[in-house]
């Protein structure tokens, strides 16, 4: 089970948003890059940044952050969204260091650019679903769209992706618990691995996402609780570790 930190860059900088909203953000420090080494430290064995000014225009906007934030990581993957419309902007994130791109807006409204990237990137590409009610939700959460997550998931499996990055919104920034079962019944309904992202902000949660793994679920991204110090990724850590024995 991989817990993952997020980092989401806007102007710049590293900040929180409440279940998506652009009006309500938090920034927790000035450098992605300096926060990133920080939950390399503590352990992390994979980031997941997001170019939320990227997702705002359509394109990357944080290359040079996203750059940074790669060189400090090494040999640790990062998986980086936000913004991905065409193959250039693939391209240009992994020329960046990133290990992975995910696909949000895009994959949905266009399926078909999500088999080309797979056929032109294979290994790199990684869809996100953004779902509330079982529905998926796109352009940084603003449309709720008639799409069944499910469906999707299974579609873009098919298509070869990676993994899929699953987030209940009605759970993401809210300090409120994971959405088990929502988790679940989209792990179950693929064999690709699933990342939950969103309501990981406390240690049972921790014994939750446990519950999840034999279901297919490879890891959580957990945001706020890290920053606000709700959770400590070493904690986290070790409680994973107790678990299992």
């Amino acid at each position: 089970m991989l817990l993952i930190p997020a980092i989401d860059i806007k102007g710049g900088e590293c900040v929180r948003l409440r279940q998506g909203r652009m009006d309500d953000v938090t920034v927790f420090g000035a450098d992605p890059a300096e926060m990133a080494q920080r939950w390399i430290d503590a352990g992390a064995e994979r980031l997941h940044v997001v170019d939320l000014d990227g997702a705002t225009k359509g394109e990357p906007v944080n290359l040079e952050a996203i750059s940074r934030i790669c060189e400090v990581a090494g040999e640790i993957p990062v998986q980086v969204g936000g913004g991905i419309r065409e193959e250039d902007d693939v391209e240009a994130l992994l020329d960046a260091g990133a290990g992975y791109v995910i696909v949000g807006t895009r994959a949905v409204t266009a399926p078909h650019f999500v088999g080309d990237l797979c056929c032109e990137f294979p290994g790199h590409v990684i869809v996100g679903l953004d779902a509330k009610d079982g529905k998926v939700a796109t352009d940084g959460w603003s449309k709720l769209s008639q799409h069944d997550a499910i469906d999707l998931a299974q579609h873009f499996e098919a298509d070869g992706v990676e993994a899929i990055v699953f987030t209940d919104i009605s759970k993401d920034g809210m300090m409120q618990g994971v959405s088990v079962e929502a988790t679940r019944a989209l792990a179950q309904s693929v064999a690709i691995p699933v990342i939950l992202s969103g309501g990981v902000s406390r240690l049972e949660d921790i014994d939750a996402l446990l519950g999840l793994e034999e279901d297919g679920v490879q890891g959580a991204i957990i945001g706020r609780a890290l920053y606000e110090g709700a959770l400590d990724l070493s904690a986290c850590r070790d409680r994973l570790l107790q678990g299992r024995s």
